[in-house]
């Protein structure tokens, strides 16, 4: 019976910050004995195709283009990876895929793509210049303008596609940059707090890493609102997270109006919420570049029969729990602000100042659900 080949691991590695990025594969490159690196170049899709490479540490292995899929310059780069990574496992001679992603594709994505094929995924890593953290994050621009759109179709702006790259992944790869001060590193650490950063000059560290095991069910759950573990409170060099909770619900058309003032409070924020005239619906909150997005995530554990529990999966069960509330169960207001300058009592002010007042509360719940409907366009109702 013939061996089979050695087992091939895939780390992902993405970043907008393209340098960094680079730097990061090169030194996984030079670190891990037997290791590729796959990059597909979607700034060619305008053309119609996809450029894919493939290197070592020595150089350029392979080149060739993918057409496009759809007119989807994501879905071509999927078309083509997961054959290329197999044709990489088949033949045995390589350790360590380094999935090198285009600016603004996300990783969890690729990763939920490549672990689906049964590929292992060891590890994601978002690559970081400190000193681009918060011109990024405070970027409102879309994609398309910034010429870094996978598609015609994409709305993307560049602060909300660096906040889900950057929180996704539980490895930053951190370059040196002198340029980057202590308000830089501070905000780098309340953005994501669990992550391990891992300065690129060390690439025994990185290589480790990069071999540690990534757990793809275990991430999704961490970036779901209803059982993401949000940062804690903080105040750093200048940088501030704010953590605030509430278990009374919002007024529909006053947080509606004051939406502008708490979205520019801070350079990200994100959490969950529930409005008076939608109180079985759990709420997700992910603002940052000055712009928010407000999505159903669908009912409140509380406003389901018992029976349906059991398809609950246990972290979100364990995540209600820590919010659950007597008479409103886990149906809360969860919502964190980071950023340099923070206001606390400013925003505290306007967020209390839309919560139902006592009147408002004691009329009971169908009195609630006849409230305005202000957020029907934001949630395209």
């Amino acid at each position: 019976m013939a061996a089979e080949p050695p087992k091939l691991f895939v780390a992902i590695v993405g970043g907008l910050h393209s340098d960094a990025r680079k730097a990061a594969v090169d030194r996984l490159l030079a670190s891990v004995p037997d290791s590729v690196a796959l990059h597909h170049d979607l700034a060619t899709a305008v053309q119609g195709t996809v450029t894919r490479t493939v290197r070592d540490h020595t150089g350029l292995l392979s080149s060739g283009d993918a057409p496009l899929v759809n007119d989807c310059a994501c879905c071509a780069l999927r078309e083509d990876l997961v054959p290329e990574l197999e044709r990489l496992a088949d033949s045995g001679l390589t350790r360590l895929a380094v999935v090198e992603l285009w600016d603004s594709v996300e990783p969890k994505a690729m990763a939920e793509v490549v672990a689906a094929s049964g590929l292992t995924v060891s590890s994601v890593i978002t690559a970081v210049d400190p000193a681009l953290l918060l011109p990024y994050l405070a970027n409102g621009d879309d994609l398309i303008e910034a010429g870094l759109a996978a598609a015609t179709t994409d709305q993307r702006t560049v602060a909300d596609t660096w906040a889900r790259q950057l929180e996704y992944a539980p490895v930053l790869a951190v370059i040196e940059n002198d340029e980057a001060d202590a308000e830089d590193r501070a905000l780098l650490a309340q953005l994501h707090p669990t992550a391990r950063q891992i300065p690129v000059e060390r690439g025994a560290d990185l290589a480790a890493a990069a071999l540690a095991g990534f757990d793809v069910e275990a991430a999704a759950a961490a970036q779901h609102p209803a059982c993401a573990l949000l940062p804690q409170e903080a105040d750093d060099a200048g940088v501030g997270t704010y953590v605030w909770h509430a278990h009374r619900p919002f007024h529909p058309e006053r947080l509606y109006q004051a939406l502008e003032d708490l979205t520019c409070a801070a350079a990200r924020s994100r959490g969950r919420f529930w409005l008076a005239d939608r109180p079985d619906t759990l709420l997700a909150w992910d603002a940052a570049g000055g712009a928010l997005c407000v999505e159903n995530a669908g009912p409140w554990l509380a406003s389901l029969p018992d029976a349906a529990w059991e398809m609950v999966p246990p972290v979100r069960r364990a995540a209600a729990a820590l919010d659950w509330h007597p008479e409103h169960g886990d149906c809360c207001q969860h919502l964190v602000f980071t950023s340099p300058g923070l206001d606390r009592d400013g925003l505290s002010q306007v967020l209390e100042s839309c919560l139902l007042t006592d009147a408002e509360y004691a009329a009971g719940r169908d009195a609630w659900k006849r409230l305005p409907p202000a957020f029907d366009t934001l949630l395209e109702v």
